[in-house]
């Protein structure tokens, strides 16, 4: 007998994720492309990204037998919906796949439970209150100009101005040092003399590509596991504001950690786990395969999905 499949994309700023699954969860398909957020790369590439993994996932499974799909986007971008129709309907596929924003997504890729809070720090930072699987009620994910806070890119940022303070009253920086390590990642062997010239060719760096203060977030880890005291006063930092932002929505239920500064161990995530320690923590897992799930559950009645979730969300 021919197996219906349910298919998930995870369209991200950085990479998009597309899994195919049959309804008891088993994983038949899994690929990535290029970046699918329409809202950071434009309609046309995000849709070029989207359709190329799912190609790939699809694989020599006929698109015919796919009964449902999802997608986990960032924002609400309604003309995603007519153009992922378009190539959903060139694989074969009868119907294009219900959006879903990012968040909820992220949610479901650490629990089944329906109600509970998501804490996100990635490039970007967010929290929400989840009622019923959807997005109840959101705090912060205000971008990295006014927002943001504990993010990687606020990380960065906070690291860059520790550095750049030191600079200008004279530091050099020892080896492994927090100071050491961004100053050889931002200018590498192009050093000015003092350390007052340093700063002002950092900052004229930092000016002219901001996007690069993202990076100095896992120099922040790094020293601060090495007992760098700057480094450190950076990632507990962060990890108050996190939860400060967490408890703004946070009700009860689980609270599922997401983004690559919460899932990767290391001091912001230890950090956080610490102020959570009268919460029940999950971690997310594989976002593709949780909108996969979440399609799956609307197809399936009478079937809230939780025997399954744990063989959707399976990290590949």
């Amino acid at each position: 007998m021919t197996k219906s499949l349910v298919v998930g994309v995870d369209a991200g700023a950085t990479s998009t994720r597309v899994s195919v699954h049959t309804l008891d969860g088993t994983r038949v398909g899994y690929a990535r492309a290029g970046a699918g957020n329409p809202s950071a790369h434009g309609l046309d590439k995000a849709v070029a990204a989207i359709g190329t993994a799912l190609g790939q996932a699809l694989g020599s499974h006929d698109g015919g037998r796919v009964v449902a799909s999802l997608a986990g986007v960032a924002g609400q971008v309604d003309t995603l919906v007519p153009e992922l129709a378009r190539v959903w309907a060139g694989h074969g596929i009868e119907a294009g796949p219900l959006i879903e924003r990012d968040v909820a997504v992220a949610y479901a890729a650490g629990t089944a439970e329906p109600d509970g809070s998501l804490l996100l720090s990635g490039t970007g930072a967010v929290a929400a209150r989840v009622a019923g699987h959807r997005i109840d009620t959101i705090a912060d994910g205000l971008g990295w100009l006014l927002g943001d806070e504990g993010s990687g890119f606020w990380i960065g940022r906070a690291a860059a101005k520790a550095v750049v303070s030191a600079l200008d009253r004279g530091a050099t920086g020892e080896p492994g040092s927090l100071v050491a390590l961004v100053v050889e990642q931002v200018l590498g062997e192009e050093r000015p003399g003092s350390p007052r010239a340093v700063a002002d060719r950092f900052v004229r760096l930092a000016q002219a590509d901001h996007m690069r203060l993202a990076a100095l977030s896992a120099l922040v880890s790094r020293a601060a596991e090495a007992g760098d005291a700057m480094a450190l006063k950076v990632a507990e930092e962060a990890a108050d504001r996190l939860v400060a932002t967490l408890r703004r929505v946070h009700v009860s239920g689980d609270v599922v950690l997401a983004g690559s500064v919460l899932t990767s161990e290391g001091p912001v995530r230890r950090a956080v786990l610490a102020r959570l320690s009268g919460e029940r923590v999950r971690t997310a897992r594989d976002a593709a395969g949780a909108a996969a799930w979440l399609a799956a559950r609307g197809v399936l009645p009478g079937d809230d999905g939780r025997s399954s979730h744990a063989a959707f969300t399976l990290t590949p």
